[in-house]
């Protein structure tokens, strides 16, 4: 009997195993079907070379007598060839087994069914069942991820974050093994419960396989495929983390702008997991924002992704649902940081992950995003991650003072304190300086002179050097001194071009204010009313340069109106300043200068 394979079962041997179980087979080779052969292997594809290799195995299967060959018809044109995805090539390899009255061989659903229609006998032979790997085989209890790729041994990460073992398998896995196991991704990702598709674009898909992540990459975005997939190890309480008692309290009453911040791997997501539990154990409705969605929380968390590709979006629907908490995993780009700020300036409590090599860089991130003076109403703790623990707890202050390194009245700002929870030691300062922000380190300072010499010393110091009882020392900060001596006093004290006063500061190692005992320089309250947007500050005397205090550290110099009033917009740095002040209970002073 004649028989006529196609180009489907020649390439993957069906056709060969085939046609040994039949009696006197006579199998033509239409030119057509050798033809496209022919073109794939010079194209240098696989399935080309792969076609060659049977055909030879045919021809070696006609020298033990096992079948006989022949080769007919034409050479396709260069054109037939170029359009052998329109069905050109089947068409001609059909016509050859109705010349012949063959039985056409394919295992082409297509070609099986146009050679129905015309009538010609055709054999279909359905592709073999392959036993495919599921990804999860790959895991074991303590497998962290598994990265797959094409001509390459795979390579599983065990253990925890902070204590990683890397393992490379024995042996190679081929493009058509990957492109299985990611076509059984896809599959179930489509069908099984807990399951989902996140993201299919042209060359990347990311699926959500239970807990599992996986995420493929195919040319033309990456240079061959490529499978990653990554799962949670072990699901963690907040008590695993011995917190200090301070950021459990923190935690449990204060705490609403949050960010965590570590490097990736340093187990973040980990962390805002069990913190996500914490809260919802404590009765606080808890979403959270995540892209791809891929946090290991109980079901009475809702998890949220883009909303037609916008996170923006998501913020609105969630503004709607009004949680108590929204975990955001995680923060990368401009949007995600302005979404951030949005929802916890709406009153909810947030948590933001971030990728970051140190804790005070996930809150510079913010810086340029944000106004600068927002930052603290927005952020007010800084979780540092580091090896799977909780390496260092930030939290931040806006306040009005002279900024460190620098001593001079006039330069007092509004800046944010950036300290440590634990310690209370202030670590970093941020402030304007021109029209640039910067973060400085607030570097430990040595015992300082004024702190071995106690405010009497320094009173008898004075009086013996003016010989008179009538000295007054007041301390401005660590470093800085308000003297206060009677008005004939002062030019012996400062000495001809500030030399004696100067060299007072440097035998104290501390700046001195030298004031008019009894003067009208002395603070006094102010009282303060605030009302459309203006802050009205009365001091009580019309016309007069008047210097404002918020507490002891001076923030600006004015002429009073005629009503004895200062008047600053609240939409100023400075009013803005002032209102925070007020609002957690401070006090205004003036002075008449």
């Amino acid at each position: 009997m004649n028989y006529v394979p196609d180009t489907s079962v020649i390439v993957d041997g069906r056709f060969t195993q085939y046609i040994q179980d039949k009696e006197d087979a006579n199998v033509i080779l239409p030119e057509a079907m050798l033809s496209e052969v022919e073109h794939q292997a010079n194209e240098g594809r696989a399935i080309g070379f792969a076609a060659l290799e049977e055909l030879k195995k045919l021809r070696s299967l006609e020298k033990e007598g096992k079948i006989t060959i022949e080769i007919v018809g034409e050479r396709p044109r260069e054109w037939q060839i170029k359009r052998a995805k329109s069905g050109e090539i089947d068409e001609m390899i059909r016509s050859v087994a109705l010349q012949y009255d063959a039985m056409l061989v394919t295992g082409d659903n297509i070609q099986r069914d146009v050679a129905i229609i015309k009538g010609i006998n055709v054999d279909y032979l359905p592709p073999p069942e392959k036993v495919v790997k599921n990804i999860e085989e790959f895991f074991e209890d303590t497998t962290m991820s598994v990265h797959l790729k094409a001509g390459t041994n795979p390579v599983l990460k065990d253990g925890k974050p902070g204590s990683i073992k890397y393992r490379r398998l024995d042996y190679i896995l081929n493009r058509s093994d990957l492109e299985n196991i990611a076509s059984n991704i896809v599959k179930r990702g489509k069908l099984e419960a807990d399951s989902f598709i996140e993201m299919d674009a042209q060359g990347a898909t990311v699926v959500q396989l239970k807990n599992i992540r996986i995420v493929i990459t195919r040319p033309p975005f990456s240079d061959d495929i490529e499978i990653t997939a990554v799962r949670p190890v072990v699901k963690l309480g907040i008590d695993y983390y011995d917190l200090d008692d301070k950021i459990k309290e923190r935690l449990e009453s204060s705490a609403s702008g949050i960010l965590v911040a570590g490097a990736p791997g340093a187990g973040k997501s980990t962390f805002v997991q069990a913190l996500a539990e914490f809260f919802n154990a404590r009765g606080k409705i808890v979403k959270t924002m995540e892209r791809p969605r891929d946090l290991d929380v109980s079901k009475e968390i809702t998890q949220y992704t883009e909303l037609e590709g916008s996170m923006e979006m998501t913020g609105d629907i969630l503004l709607l649902v009004r949680p108590d908490y929204t975990i955001f995993d995680e923060m990368r780009v401009t949007n995600d940081f302005k979404v951030y700020a949005d929802l916890r300036l709406a009153g909810v409590g947030m948590v933001g992950v971030v990728h970051a090599t140190r804790a005070i860089d996930a809150l510079q991130r913010f810086i340029g995003r944000i106004e600068l003076g927002l930052i603290p109403q927005i952020i007010d703790t800084i979780i540092y991650i580091n090896n799977g623990q909780v390496a260092q707890v930030l939290s931040t202050q806006y306040t009005v003072k002279i900024p460190y390194g620098m001593t001079q009245e006039d330069l007092a700002r509004p800046v944010i304190v950036v300290s440590d929870l634990i310690s209370g030691k202030d670590l970093y300062e941020i402030y304007s300086f021109g029209e640039q922000v910067v973060v400085v380190p607030v570097k430990e300072r040595k015992e300082s002179s004024i702190s071995k010499l106690a405010v009497d010393r320094i009173e008898d110091y004075i009086k013996r050097m003016i010989r008179s009882d009538d000295v007054e020392v007041k301390m401005v900060g660590d470093s800085r001194a308000i003297v206060r001596v009677d008005p004939k006093y002062i030019p012996k004290l400062i000495g001809r071009s500030g030399k004696n006063i100067t060299e007072i500061e440097k035998k104290l190692g501390i700046k001195i204010d030298v004031e008019e005992s009894g003067s009208n320089a002395e603070r006094q309250k102010a009282g303060v009313e605030i009302k459309n947007k203006i802050i009205y500050i009365d001091v009580g005397h019309p016309n007069k340069h008047v210097r404002i205090y918020l507490g002891e550290v001076p923030i600006l110099q004015a002429l009073s109106s005629s009503k004895g009033i200062v008047r600053i917009k609240l939409s100023t740095e400075i009013g803005n300043a002032i209102y925070n002040h007020i609002k957690n209970g401070g006090d205004i002073f003036y002075s008449i200068d």
